[in-house]
């Protein structure tokens, strides 16, 4: 190798990273072969920091920025001064970009359900999940803390563990709240802002703070849910009596239901007792002995009798009457009133031969003829 190919490969001038990866935290400045040259320039853009290693120890961190690194410990000075080891430096330098911004969208979720006091319900299990972001606060810490010489960090990396501490602090921070249940789906917000500060001093250790925390959702198990569903029902339903009798109305109505031949089952035979209550009562030879937590019924009054006709009888141009039916009869038994006599009565269209009437019957029956003189 030439001394210009050595010098090519010594003089590094710029260091910078463009990261289009989305989800790379931490990123080492490849140096294989090469050596930092003394002078070279480190470019620092918006959202990174970048964290100078020098012999395994970490020794500065740059802030965004264009920085000359003229120090007297770079590598390059000491290559130069050991000629006996071909050119190559005993002492190591590395330069870590940590990438700063906003890592966003993450997922969490209880895997298995919380359990909780509820003030209302009692002992209950709950279930909840939401979405964090999450960005690298103290580059120092990050870097000795999780990532090492790890020369390629990503998020996925630290996602489950950083879930693991979400969900133990979400436990810990609704038992600890005091909102019931019903509540808590009104008042995420604050119950977001309570488990966010109850995980902050866990992350912080890390290097890494949480700016948002959402929950988008708290449930109960399925058979609380149900409860629940009922119990509002009730309250729509308002009156209970009310709703009752609506119900058998609508199941009454729809008689091809379940609910609805159950109910007119029920009805038949309900009415078929009362029947047989009503024969066996003031009809019947042996009234039925009423239970004693029952109240006895009370006697049927019989039907008021039917209102007599009375009739009139037109001869010669004059009329007679009023007769009652039992006075016409014993005139037709007496010979004074004929089938053609003409009669009227209330609510008769005109005068009618009294065969045209119900007095007709008054002359079906004939007498038998008289007995034979007594010899």
């Amino acid at each position: 190798m030439g001394i210009l190919d050595f010098l090519s490969g010594q003089f590094i001038d710029v260091i910078h990273w463009t990261d289009d990866t989305r989800d790379t935290m931490v990123w080492r400045f490849e140096r294989e072969g090469h050596e930092i040259k003394y002078g070279a320039k480190l470019t620092v853009r918006e959202g990174q920091a970048a964290v100078f290693v020098h012999e395994g120890q970490l020794a500065d961190v740059f802030a965004p920025g264009l920085y000359m690194l003229e120090t007297n410990n770079m590598p390059i000075m000491t290559s130069l001064q050991h000629w006996d080891h071909g050119f190559k430096s005993p002492f190591k330098s590395e330069i870590y970009y940590v990438n700063t911004t906003r890592f966003s969208n993450l997922k969490w979720g209880t895997k298995n359900p919380i359990m909780i006091r509820d003030p209302e319900f009692g002992p209950t299990r709950v279930r909840a999940f939401g979405t964090y972001t999450i960005k690298v606060s103290d580059p120092a810490l990050f870097m000795t803390e999780v990532v090492g010489t790890d020369g390629e960090f990503t998020m996925d990396e630290i996602s489950f563990q950083i879930r693991n501490i979400i969900v133990q602090e979400f436990s810990r921070a609704i038992a600890a709240s005091g909102i019931p249940v019903l509540d808590m789906a009104a008042n995420t917000g604050d119950v977001a802002t309570l488990v966010n500060k109850a995980i902050a001093p866990t992350i912080a250790a890390y290097g890494l703070e949480i700016p948002e925390f959402y929950i988008e959702n708290i449930s109960l198990p399925e058979a609380v849910e149900k409860a629940l569903d009922a119990r509002t029902s009730r309250g729509i339903a308002g009156n209970l009596d009310d709703h009752m009798k609506w119900r058998a109305a609508e199941a009454m109505g729809n008689p091809a239901s379940g609910a609805g031949q159950a109910m007119a089952t029920g009805m038949g035979a309900g009415m078929g007792m009362a029947m047989g209550n009503m024969m066996t009562g003031p009809w019947g030879a042996v009234p039925q002995q009423q239970p004693q937590y029952a109240p006895a019924a009370a006697p049927v009054a019989p039907p008021p009798p039917p209102v007599e006709h009375v009739w009139h009888i037109a001869e010669n141009g004059a009329t007679k009457g009023p007769f009652s039916k039992a006075a016409m009869g014993r005139m037709a038994a007496a010979g004074e009133l004929s089938r053609e006599t003409l009669v009227w009565t209330q609510g008769q269209d005109g005068w009618k031969a009294a065969a045209d009437t119900e007095l007709a019957q008054l002359f079906t029956v004939a007498p038998p003829p008289p007995p034979p003189p007594a010899m």
